[in-house]
């Protein structure tokens, strides 16, 4: 029973009606029917749209009363469930924010569902290059300087859309950059999918819900206890209709919404309000005390942890200490070959690895074992590590590079004659697939763009450190499709 309204949760609600002797004729065809099924997964919870359990798509009971809870706490204009992962929310998110064929500005470490939604909707992309940390390699947040400039050059643009904490934890200054777009009238869609627990603590930083974007996506899944695929959008200030939003959310989620995911919403939203403070107290407790753990390391370091500060990475507005970036540079390993040690011999599965860099995600569900023991693995695998002379200043740099030249919109190129052409053979070609570093899922390479030297060694070079990098046709590393040159001409 909720402690704040009395009001029953989702969960107790889905056990109430289970337990009841209604008769289901209705879908699931599983029909909650344990004795054939077994219970080992939740079918007695698993309904569909039926009386006194509302329809999330056009929600006016007792979902849109749980979902009005969360704007409340959050201070939103409108909140809304999402069970298609946060994906189906930025897809709403910017159709409901722009006209068809309208220009775009996005970061271009952006997901790849935002790229999805320029090729669906045939808009215009202007690009918002995030600034680079050297110290790790790796990519900073969007500069303030960089969206002034570009709105300055394209006043015609319709939204601005950023990834801001970036997979690494990297966060941009929101409030700064809301201010801007909202001088010009444009609307600002920040995905905050890695953000999720930012409402809920002083310990880490803002969320942009709080800082003046318009719309946010957040996966709970990500970073809170929540089932995977679910998500929240949230909308604040008047410049998006939120009955757009609701609409466009009806196109691109399922008409038949999972009460379960849906109860995993509830019931995490419903724990961090009242317990959260003491859950997140104890979390940075134990992230401090890794951090502490980390200042041991010889050789191994860790992004914003034991001796590596935020004042060593001055494109940094503010860091989420819930990442735990691990460099290997000059230490003679990869990333990839501290993630198989850490799985063979710890029994630890990390987030990613990629060049050299291995990810662990950290949450208020980590146990203190489990930090100590992730704490203590690498401390016993950096105590076999030697210094390779030479190799300190060489930072992977694998995945920075300068944007590629444009020579068609995206979803121009992908509706264009392709061909499949060796990749010695393609320099100066125009691009007809995507080419991603996966993960983090940034993709190297977009349709339309032409094809260059830098960019094929920048494949090889990550195929070499065991980085995968996949296209859409699949023939990396010997073929990739380019635009037909008839198509070209048209």
């Amino acid at each position: 029973m909720d402690k704040h309204t009395n009001k029953p949760s989702l969960s107790d609600r889905l056990k109430a009606h289970a337990a009841s002797n209604s008769i289901p004729m209705h879908m699931p065809g599983h029909k909650r029917n344990t004795a054939l099924l077994g219970t080992d997964l939740p079918y007695n919870i698993d309904i569909t749209e039926i009386d006194g359990f509302d329809n999330l798509h056009g929600a006016s009971g007792i979902l849109n009363e749980y979902m009005e809870e969360i704007a409340d706490f959050y201070g939103t204009e409108r909140s809304f469930y999402l069970v298609n992962g946060s994906t189906c929310g930025i897809l709403a998110g910017i159709r409901a924010a722009m006209k068809r064929g309208g220009k775009i500005a996005i970061a271009r470490n952006c997901h790849k569902s935002v790229y999805h939604a320029i090729e669906l909707f045939g808009l215009e992309a202007v690009y918002l290059m995030p600034e680079m940390d050297e110290a790790f390699g790796i990519y900073g947040g969007i500069a303030t300087a960089s969206i002034a400039d570009t709105l300055k050059t394209h006043p015609d643009t319709q939204l601005v859309v950023l990834t801001s904490p970036t997979y690494e934890g990297l966060v941009s200054d929101i409030a700064a950059i809301a201010e801007i777009c909202h001088a010009y009238g444009i609307p600002l869609l920040v995905d905050e999918a890695h953000g999720s627990h930012f409402n809920h603590s002083e310990h880490f930083p803002s969320s942009a819900t709080a800082l003046g974007a318009d719309i946010v996506i957040q996966s709970l899944h990500k970073t809170l206890p929540s089932l995977t695929m679910t998500s929240l959008a949230h909308l604040t200030g008047d410049l998006i209709r939120p009955e757009e939003v609701a609409r466009q959310l009806a196109i691109f989620e399922s008409s038949s919404p999972s009460y379960v995911l849906m109860a995993s919403i509830d019931r995490c939203f419903r724990l961090l309000r009242d317990e959260g403070e003491q859950l997140f107290e104890n979390y940075n407790q134990r992230l401090a005390g890794f951090s502490e753990k980390m200042e041991q390391l010889q050789h191994l370091k860790v992004l914003c942890h034991g001796n590596d500060r935020s004042a060593l990475h001055p494109t940094f507005f503010a860091f989420d200490k819930g990442k735990i970036l691990i460099s290997t540079q000059g230490t003679g390993l990869t990333g990839q070959k501290l993630s198989e040690m850490l799985r063979s011999e710890y029994h630890i599965e990390m987030e990613m690895a990629y060049g050299d860099h291995a990810l662990a995600m950290a949450s208020v569900c980590d146990t203190q074992a489990a930090m100590a023991a992730l704490a203590d693995a690498l401390l016993a695998i950096d105590n076999t590590l030697n210094p390779h002379n030479g190799e300190h200043s060489s930072n992977d740099v694998t995945l920075i590079f300068s944007l590629p030249e444009k020579q068609c919109e995206i979803w121009q190129a992908l509706e264009s004659e392709k061909v499949d052409c060796p990749i010695e053979n393609a320099i100066g070609q125009m691009a007809a697939e995507y080419v991603w570093a996966y993960p983090p899922g940034i993709p190297l390479l977009v349709p339309g763009e032409r094809i260059s030297n830098g960019f094929i060694r920048q494949v090889h070079t990550l195929l070499e450190k065991g980085t995968k990098v996949y296209s859409d046709a699949d023939g990396l590393p010997k073929n990739i499709q380019i635009m037909h040159h008839e198509s070209l001409a048209h």
